[in-house]
């Protein structure tokens, strides 16, 4: 009989995950992740671990399964919680969801769980896995959940096929009102509970206020760049090679204060994220402003109004060598090969028809349509079909 430790939240998801699981005859283990309780930062009184950690083990008794906690605070603090706070220094805009999912639930947890004689670890991720053979060897696929709406594929974008080989996705062929239903019928506490919003890790503390407690507020100003700035309009210059091309239309622009006019003042660039329209407390324009750019060195904010003024939308995307991950690593572009894909560079966008340019030093990711807040420190993920094939961290 083959052992499998379910990663239990204390959600719906992961509670019908384990009931799949024991109904086609695997031995089910759960494992609660505690991840964080550095109380200098909760800032609710609530705390959310201690709630979901309880219905875990609620449904654990329901199932009849064995139930654990496990801390990986320590590793969660190093993996992520540092590295959030590198990036948002840097100005960058990291996705710990993303990153959770490579160095804590598919790491750190896998590794517990195979330390217990685990053969495979389980979650309640929207999503599917695929197995084809090539050569006589199995390579794994990660496939797009069956539930349009709720497709967590774009989570578990850097996964490995080492990773993908020891995992099960025992919900991804529902959808969540299929979830709710088996839930309800076993009556597991879990089947109303709504669905955790916030960080990975945090529980109920909004990002914002989990940042502004670790990094120092300084004012600054924030501008906004009307529509029809010159710097929107100048002319292409001539290029030799189409890596010149595509490092033009993917670079950042180089915006001053001259080019705009001043119309607040905020508590710290890098708090902002481009695309952002919330948070920025101007008023009087007469539609909503939008981050642009923002510049940590000077502590500057460029905005822009509306949806669609021209700062918010690039053409292509670059990543860096380093930064490159195929998941389908037989798939993998030689320098000066393309490839066409569907991709997206955030959780929920729609696909978008791309295509990869690998070089030397890194890929470019160029659209058809330009793409509205490319944000460095983000993931893009590209598809073929239903299937991610690859990621890569925005530069």
């Amino acid at each position: 009989m083959k052992r499998v430790v379910v990663g239990l939240s204390g959600g719906v998801d992961s509670s019908v995950a384990a009931y799949l699981l024991q109904e086609q005859g695997y031995e089910v283990i759960g494992l609660f992740m505690k991840n964080w309780h550095d109380d200098s930062v909760t800032i609710s009184n609530e705390c959310p671990w201690l709630e979901d950690s309880n219905d875990a083990l609620l449904v654990a008794e329901k199932l009849g399964i064995p139930f654990q906690t496990v801390d990986l605070s320590e590793e969660y603090k190093e993996k992520i919680v540092d590295y959030m706070f590198k990036e948002y220094e840097q100005g960058r805009t990291p996705n710990p969801d993303v990153l959770c999912n490579r160095e804590i639930k598919f790491d750190v947890f896998m590794k517990i769980a195979m330390s217990l004689g685990a053969d495979y670890v389980a979650t309640g991720h929207y999503c599917r896995k695929g197995i084809i053979e090539q050569d006589g060897k199995e390579i794994y696929q990660l496939l797009a959940g069956k539930d349009d709406n709720k497709d967590q594929s774009y989570f578990l974008c850097q996964l490995s096929q080492e990773q993908l080989s020891k995992a099960l996705f025992p919900i991804g062929e529902l959808t969540k009102p299929e979830v709710r239903e088996i839930a309800a019928k076993l009556d597991l506490i879990t089947a109303e509970k709504k669905d955790s919003q916030g960080l990975c890790f945090i529980g109920k503390v909004r990002l914002p206020d989990f940042l502004q407690q670790q990094l120092q507020p300084k004012e600054g100003i924030i501008i906004e760049v009307p529509e029809e700035a010159t710097i929107f309009n100048l002319e292409t210059p001539q290029f030799s090679s189409e890596e010149e091309i595509f490092a033009f239309e993917s670079r950042n622009r180089d915006y001053s204060n001259e080019i705009g006019r001043t119309v607040g003042k905020h508590q710290g660039a890098h708090y902002f994220t481009k695309g952002q329209r919330k948070g920025l407390n101007v008023g009087g324009t007469k539609e909503g402003l939008y981050v642009i750019e923002t510049d940590v060195e000077k502590n500057i904010i460029y905005t822009g109004q509306g949806a669609n003024h021209p700062g918010l939308f690039k053409k292509a995307l670059f990543i860096k060598k380093d930064e490159i991950h195929w998941i389908r690593e037989d798939l993998t572009l030689q320098p000066n090969e393309t490839m066409e894909v569907m991709a997206r560079i955030r959780y929920r966008q729609p696909l978008q028809k791309a295509t990869l340019h690998q070089f030397k030093n890194g890929m470019y990711v160029v659209f058809n349509e330009p793409q509205s807040a490319i944000t460095e420190g983000q993931f893009v993920a590209w598809h073929k079909n239903d299937e991610v094939l690859g990621s890569g961290v925005i530069s």
